[in-house]
């Protein structure tokens, strides 16, 4: 089993990043010291960990930088000494990349670039590890049948997951051509608490609590695999530790569902939660549940129809399982936003980059 004394966590600010970040630092046997380094472009919340700048400032330290300056990433090297990387800085939102691919180019292949090249310049032959994290949306898009496996060939469909699937080959190439200890995982769609209002869960709660309308992406049917953050972070963890280096792990929370149901779900939940009767933003606009608030609009190009992850080999290798089930999740989710409205509205009214250009600048 593998420890570390120095991590470099790159995208700690982001919604997966600070969410493994806590995870390690409520892990009483993790006694090493962690470097988030974040260029904080819009889905970078450092208040997502501010608290632990405050309470455990001798093991967490925070640097505003950017994953492709080399001389950064040197400087910071020779600082802290790191064996290890945990790479999560990503531009991740598909959307996004169909009308902006430049920055995704940039970020997720020539970031992932700088960082394997800075590791190997740093760390002797067989020294450190560096764990890359992707996404299932790497192998296309799967019919009714099937799952994807840690051998499933890679078929991108859109920028963002093209520049995915390039960073993932890149990494695999450092380990096979310079015998650079990686590990590789690719998860599939996140939820839980800290997640970016964009995507679609959170999405719909918070325009459901809104009185706005739930847009739907074409008939609604398209399947994702859902996992819940914190088993996302114990399994990257257990991969990190324990994984063989150049292997691949797929982590999945076995909760196949169409995006209807997801919403569907999440209405009937918000219905216990925060009753729509009790919710004047709704009975202002005569709607008396929030399902009437569902509304079908055109589906986006290149929208792939079905993912699903077999998680076999990390079960059967690393004795991880899914735990927390899609239903028990999505209760924890709606009551994470219901009882976090101030992290919510700086989001939403933006305060929260007027708080990073306050405490971090240009």
């Amino acid at each position: 089993m593998r420890t570390f004394n120095s991590l470099l966590i790159t995208g700690g600010c982001g919604f997966i990043g600070s969410n493994f970040i806590r995870f390690l630092m409520a892990d009483r046997n993790f006694k090493g010291h962690i470097v988030n380094l974040d260029k904080l472009t819009y889905a970078g919340n450092p208040l997502n960990l501010s608290d632990l700048e405050k309470n455990h400032s001798d093991q967490y330290h925070f640097v505003k930088g950017d994953i492709c300056d080399n001389e950064l990433l040197q400087k910071l090297f020779g600082q802290f000494h790191f064996d290890g990387i945990v790479h999560f800085a990503a531009e991740s939102h598909v959307d996004r990349s169909i009308y902006g691919p430049a920055e995704f180019i940039q970020t997720n292949i020539n970031g992932t670039f700088a960082l394997l090249e800075c590791a190997r310049s740093n760390w002797q032959p067989g020294q450190g590890l560096f764990h890359h994290i992707s996404t299932d949306e790497v192998f296309g898009s799967l019919g009714d049948e099937g799952h994807f496996t840690e051998t499933t060939p890679y078929d991108p469909r859109s920028p963002y997951s093209a520049s995915k699937a390039s960073s993932d080959h890149l990494v695999k190439a450092y380990h096979h051509t310079y015998g650079l200890p990686i590990t590789l995982s690719n998860c599939s769609n996140n939820y839980g608490p800290y997640h970016f209002p964009e995507k679609l869960i959170p999405l719909m709660i918070l325009n459901a609590l809104s009185g706005k309308q739930l847009p739907v992406y074409g008939d609604g049917l398209n399947i994702r695999d859902w996992l819940y953050v914190e088993d996302h972070a114990k399994a990257i963890w257990e991969i990190i530790k324990s994984g063989k280096s150049g292997e691949t792990y797929n982590i999945g929370g076995r909760s196949e569902k169409t995006n209807l149901e997801v919403v569907h779900t999440l209405c009937d939940e918000l219905e216990k939660a925060a009753p729509a009767a009790q919710n004047p933003k709704l009975s202002e606009q005569g709607f008396s549940n929030y399902r009437e608030l569902i509304h079908f609009v055109k589906d986006r190009p290149g929208h792939d129809r079905r993912y699903a992850i077999d998680c076999n080999k990390i079960e059967n290798e690393l004795g991880w399982h899914p735990v927390v089930s899609f239903s028990e999740g999505i209760k924890k989710t709606i009551h994470w936003f219901l009882d976090n409205s101030t992290w919510v509205e700086s989001i939403h009214s933006g305060a929260y980059r007027q708080w990073i250009d306050q405490h971090y600048g240009e």
